[in-house]
């Protein structure tokens, strides 16, 4: 792409028209990111879309295809795993960041089915050049490791990875001799030449962990990476025309005043750094990954937007001090649809952790939130949080670093009465039943933090705003 197509791509974003609460609040003034706060799955998709509008560009900073975010418009259900939200609005440019792997194969499926359902997607959607590939060893690789984890240290041990070979992508990112980019599928003699090298060490090595695993693992066939390469070369001529220098376009919609919006994939307690690890994604999936993932200035967030649902629910393995194990876990989890949009696991649900909450809250540096999963709760007799651990004898305020400790806490909760009856059609903050506006309050006070929209349903219009401190 030439530097003035790049400045050229999508146009700036028209107004609202009507009545819209957003337009009223500072929530779209200058740049913004959008994170989950919890393990995932707490309805981002729901609140970028909802926000798209008012922004010109919705950039994905991290993550690949393990990632799924669902988006309901009426009664159609959207699922994107590597396409920001955004691409449900006309009007917006879609930047998928150089923070992001991606799989060719997968993007390409995601933009057939979209067009299938007459979605656009051509000159609205940019992928950075610099964004690492994910390529078919590297899920081999992400399968015979978790086997060979399994059978060193137990089930236990296991990281519960989707099998999509998103650890082992970034893991060659870090080694660099083994990782190839985007920008390098442009190039058909280099990209011969730098897979040679690489499916050479690839095979010795899966040879290896196949054989560690034996009748575990499926028989292994040593890669050819000229057929690798053709297959890829193919998945790059049709997204020739939309990778280019991602971190360039965005500097320049910076100088052109346009304004982006962030969004995140996974959530914080995933992050690498600062999750529960080692049971975590391989990127930095809070706010803070916005600026590595993007190429934009640290000064650049003016809001960042934290999703919380109200109870919790998470994929794979690692502690999860709130898990119900009994009948409540089935009915959140039924009820909730809790199942992934990636794999259609069933996901470990229990109660809300606000001592997690407010960590993460503070490490993103929230200035809002955003519930969703309220109308799950619809029903209890009662709703627990957890405001506190019990360890050793005494008590921890804050999250610890050390996932052992995590997984050997007790939760200490705080009750509130449930209510009754489906919120749906609920139109303002203040139709919602007491007890529920109750709990709110109570979160809002231990987080420190506003929530300025409650999810009553999954569609755009059930959403509910509460007015601005002055407002």
């Amino acid at each position: 792409m030439t530097e003035r197509s790049i400045a050229a791509a999508g146009p700036v974003a028209t107004e609202p028209t009507g009545d819209d609460p957003l337009a009223r609040m500072s929530l779209t003034e200058g740049h913004a990111a959008v994170v989950g706060l919890q393990f995932g799955d707490e309805g981002k998709g729901q609140i970028v879309d909802l926000l798209t509008r008012h922004f010109d560009l919705v950039v994905r900073y991290n993550g690949g295809a393990n990632a799924g975010h669902s988006v309901q418009i009426g009664d159609q259900k959207f699922a994107l795993h590597l396409i920001p939200s955004g691409i449900l609005s006309q009007s917006t440019l879609n930047v998928v960041g150089n923070g992001v792997v991606i799989d060719p194969a997968q993007i390409l499926k995601e933009i057939d089915a979209l067009r299938e359902r007459g979605i656009e997607v051509g000159d609205n959607l940019r992928i950075s050049d610099r964004a690492h590939v994910v390529f078919s060893y590297h899920k081999c690789q992400d399968a015979l490791m978790e086997c060979a984890q399994g059978i060193s240290g137990g089930d236990r041990t296991k990281i519960g990875t989707t099998g999509r070979g998103i650890g082992p992508a970034y893991a060659d990112k870090a080694l660099r001799s083994t990782a190839i980019r985007m920008g390098d599928l442009l190039d058909e003699a280099r990209l011969r030449r730098r897979l040679h090298h690489i499916v050479q060490i690839k095979n010795v090595m899966l040879e290896a962990l196949a054989r560690h695993c034996g009748q575990e693992a499926e028989p292994f066939e040593p890669i050819d990476a000229d057929a690798l390469a053709d297959e890829n070369l193919a998945y790059a001529e049709r997204l020739r025309p939309m990778i280019c220098d991602t971190t360039h376009l965005l500097h320049q919609a910076l100088g052109d005043g346009r304004h982006l919006l962030f969004e995140g994939a996974n959530a914080a307690l995933l992050d690498v750094d600062h999750g529960t690890y080692p049971f975590v994604t391989s990127s930095h999936c809070s706010s803070l990954g916005v600026y590595s993932g993007s190429g934009v200035p640290g000064s650049s967030l003016r809001q960042v937007i934290g999703i919380v649902k109200l109870y919790t629910s998470r994929v794979g393995g690692g502690p999860f001090p709130t898990e119900l194990h009994d009948d409540s876990a089935q009915r959140l989890r039924d009820v909730g649809g809790e199942y992934g949009t990636t794999t259609g696991r069933p996901r470990r649900c229990g109660w809300l952790d606000l001592v997690a909450l407010r960590y993460t809250a503070r490490l993103c540096g929230v200035t809002t939130l955003a519930c969703t999963g309220l109308s799950v709760l619809a029903g209890l007799e009662k709703i627990r949080v957890c405001v506190g651990y019990r360890h050793n004898g005494g008590t921890l305020d804050h999250f610890p670093a050390d996932s052992a400790v995590l997984e050997a806490v007790e939760p200490i909760y705080e009750s509130f009465d449930g209510f009754s009856g489906p919120i749906d059609r609920c139109a303002s903050f203040v139709d919602l039943p007491r007890e529920a506006r109750r709990l709110i309050e109570f979160i809002e006070q231990f987080v420190d933090v506003r929530a300025s929209m409650v999810c009553v349903g999954r569609r755009r219009d059930q959403i509910l705003f509460q007015p601005e401190a002055g407002a």
